[in-house]
Formats: structure tokens, C-alpha cells, sequence
């Protein structure tokens, strides 16, 4: 059937692609040896470098984060050396069991869904492991699954402070563009991200940035490994680059969504980020005050500035809001996953989102709650609004409202 207007997309990826991205793809492959292409290509490279906050390498993949994930077990890892990963929600599990499929030892460190990693546990941990066997601690920087992020650099003061050597592999596909990164400062060795997401970007491309001290640490690896491998990449052949034909439309919507980013700037967007999550959050919490519903990350400091996961009443399938908004309020929302599936909904609030955008979705869920029988408290959007005002205005808006005229 027919729904007129517009969808709003407010999963927590794919986010929605500007038409300046779209209109960027909208035209004919170059020929390979073009020097255009490797213009193009340097331009990507050289932003992803400005995003990640790093002078190491970084590498593009025709492949989603799980791609990512990949290249980074490939070149760090060789079969049965161990790596710990810090539980954070669906995703730490997801990407636990993909190094364990590699023929990687990987041990969970137990955490609590609704709080970020601690960091006194993973110093504990790790001087636990007298032996070194540990080589790298994976780090899920922002879990979608979970609405909750990680403090990086308490993380990587642990790991100096526990005077241990393992690598500091972060995970921020749902975080790089949308909050801040510091790469190089925070002391993270390989860093992984991908297109979809606060990137705006389709889905199809994923990122790596690796330090010296990571490259250094693949060269001695003996795993069988060509499409992933950093070293047959780094040739100075634009064919190398991606081991193949390069993706060239989404390199094409990359460079533009690039451009985007660097035009707004990078701490404008973050900026924007913050706003737009608080605002968020603070309709939920209305919406909770007479109601059954909740923030999943319990600290206002832990929590996503990519996504909201929201709890639900216990013995209400939550998958009912998301198919009852997308079909019936025309918003797609994101469903629960793992230990949260049938418990949670989530909100995206990444990418090329403004004020407007996120108090639709966010009055259509409040009717969907509405039309479900759900109890919520009717403040939702005006707490929202007020969070909105009270952090002033966007970036760029005029510092005074322009005078009103009023009949005589």
C-alpha cells in the first residue's frame, strides 16, 4: 500500500544518504588508470585520516564492518594466539565468536550491558595474564546494540597501567564521525569503521587505520591472507589499493560525504550529535516518568551518541513498536538484538539528521506507544523541544532571531 510522504529512517545504520551523496554516484565508472580515480581515491584517504585522527595508514575494503572486523583479526592475528575482548552487548559477542571462527583463542571479559567497560577490570585482567599471552584487547567503542559507549582512553591507561603489551583494536563503525575520536592521542593501534553510518554513506565500505606499531606486528604474522593483507595493500599501485577493481561508486558517494563532514566540521557534527541524543534521551525519560519505558545505559556519560536503545515493559514483544511504526508512523526504528531482542527498540540519531528530522520520529513513536495501549508519559516531545532550546542553536544559525513584524 501506498504511504504518502517521506519515510524517516531512524535505524541506527544504514542512515539516511544526502542527495548530494546519491547525486555523487549518479554517473559513469572511470577507467582504472584514470587520474581522476586516484584523485578521488587520495582525497578519501587523506579525510578518513582527519576522521580517525591519525597519521598511521588506512585502508578502504569493499565490505561492511564484519569485512572490517576481518581485516584486522587477519593481519594481527595468526591461529591460536589470544586476544580479550571486554563483553559490551550484542556486538563485543558478535565479533568474539567471528576471531574464534579465524582459529583465534578469545577470551570474554564479563561486563554489564547497561555500563560501559571498566577499566579497572580490564587493568585487573590483563595483570592477571602474566605470560603476554594476550596480544590485543578488542574494544567495541559505541555497541548499537546496547546504546552504550566506552571511555577509549581510560581503556588504553589501563593497559599501560597493567605494563602489559598487548594492541588496542577499537571498533567504531557506529562512532567515528559522531563522536570524538582521537586515534593517535588515545593511543589506539587499529581502529575500524565503515561507510553507513554518522559517514553517510551507502552501505558496502569498510575502513581501517593501523599504527606503525600495528603494521609491525601483521609483517610477523604467519596466516594465509591476500584481499585482507595491509602489506600487498600498501603498494603504490591504485589496483593494489583494493586488490581488485576499486568500488567505485561508493568511493564516489565517500569522497562527497567526506567533503560534507569537512565543510560542517568534524566537531561541528559531533556537536550536533550530542544535541540531537539528548534530546533523545530526554523524551524517553519523560516518556518513563508514567510509563514502563527506560534509557538501557544507566549513566547519561556511557550512553551512545549514535543511538538510543530503550527498554520495554517485561512480556511486551518490542518488536510490535518497530513493525507498528514503520508500517503504520512511517519511521523505522531498530529492533533488539541479542540478549535484548523482543525487550528493546532502538532510535537512530546519526548521520544527516537536523532538529526537525529527530521531533518526527520522535512525536511518531510517541503515537505509536499511543497506539499500541503502551503507558508512557504524554512529555515526550516537549521535553525534547526544551532540551533542544536550552542548548542553544546550531552551528552556524543566526545569533540573534530576526525581529518578528507585528499588524498595526
Amino acid at each position: 500500500m501506498h504511504q504518502p510522504g517521506r519515510q524517516f529512517l531512524h535505524t541506527p545504520g544504514p542512515s539516511a544518504i544526502p542527495d548530494r551523496v546519491l547525486n555523487a554516484m549518479h554517473r559513469q565508472p572511470l577507467d582504472l588508470s584514470d587520474p581522476q580515480l586516484a584523485e578521488i581515491v587520495q582525497s578519501c584517504l587523506d579525510d578518513l585520516k582527519l576522521a580517525f585522527a591519525t597519521a598511521g595508514d588506512v585502508f578502504i575494503y569493499a565490505a561492511n564492518g564484519h569485512g572490517g572486523w576481518e581485516a584486522a583479526l587477519s593481519n594481527i592475528f595468526a591461529p591460536g594466539e589470544t586476544a580479550l575482548v571486554p563483553e559490551t552487548g550484542y556486538f563485543s559477542e558478535s565479533w568474539a565468536s567471528h576471531a574464534r571462527m579465524l582459529g583465534i583463542d578469545t577470551q570474554i571479559m564479563p561486563g554489564d550491558i547497561r555500563r560501559a567497560i571498566d577499566p579497572d577490570r580490564l587493568e585487573a585482567t590483563l595483570r592477571g595474564d602474566g605470560a603476554g599471552r594476550i596480544k590485543a584487547v578488542l574494544v567495541v567503542h559505541a555497541d548499537t546494540a546496547t546504546g552504550v559507549a566506552s571511555d577509549i582512553r581510560a581503556l588504553r591507561a589501563a593497559i599501560d597501567a597493567a605494563r602489559h603489551p598487548a594492541l588496542l583494536v577499537a571498533d567504531v563503525v557506529a562512532s567515528l564521525g559522531a563522536a570524538p575520536f582521537r586515534m593517535d592521542e588515545w593511543g589506539v593501534d587499529v581502529a575500524i569503521g565503515a561507510s553507513q553510518k554518522a559517514l553517510m554513506g551507502p552501505p558496502g565500505l569498510a575502513f581501517i587505520a593501523a599504527n606503525p606499531r600495528a603494521r609491525a606486528a601483521a609483517v610477523s604474522v604467519s596466516r594465509p591472507r591476500h584481499y585482507w593483507d595491509w602489506e600487498y595493500r600498501a603498494g603504490v599501485e591504485g589496483y593494489r589499493r583494493f586488490c581488485g577493481t576499486a568500488p567505485e561508486h561508493g568511493l564516489f558517494a565517500l569522497q562527497a560525504a567526506l567533503n560534507m563532514l569537512r565543510e560542517e566540521g568534524l566537531v561541528a557534527v559531533q556537536h550536533r550529535h550530542a544535541r540531537l541524543a539528548r534530546a533523545v534521551w530526554r523524551a524517553v525519560e519523560a516518556w518513563g516518568v508514567a510509563g514502563d519505558l527506560c534509557v538501557n545505559a544507566l549513566r547519561p556519560d556511557e550512553r551512545s551518541t549514535s543511538v538510543t536503545t530503550i527498554l520495554t515493559p517485561s512480556g511486551f514483544d518490542s518488536g510490535r513498536i518497530r513493525e507498528h511504526a514503520r508500517e503504520c508512523r512511517g519511521v523505522a526504528l531498530g529492533g533488539g538484538l541479542g540478549a535484548l531482542a523482543g525487550r528493546a527498540f532502538r532510535i537512530g540519531h546519526l548521520g544527516d539528521l537536523n532538529e526537525p528530522m529527530i521531533l518526527g520520529c520522535l512525536a511518531a513513536v510517541e503515537l505509536t506507544l499511543r497506539d499500541l495501549g503502551l503507558r508512557c508519559g504524554r512529555d515526550g516531545l516537549p521535553a525534547a523541544i526544551e532540551s533542544l532550546a536550552s542548548s542553544g542553536s546550531p552551528p552556524g544559525a543566526p545569533k540573534t532571531p530576526r525581529p518578528v513584524a507585528v499588524p498595526a
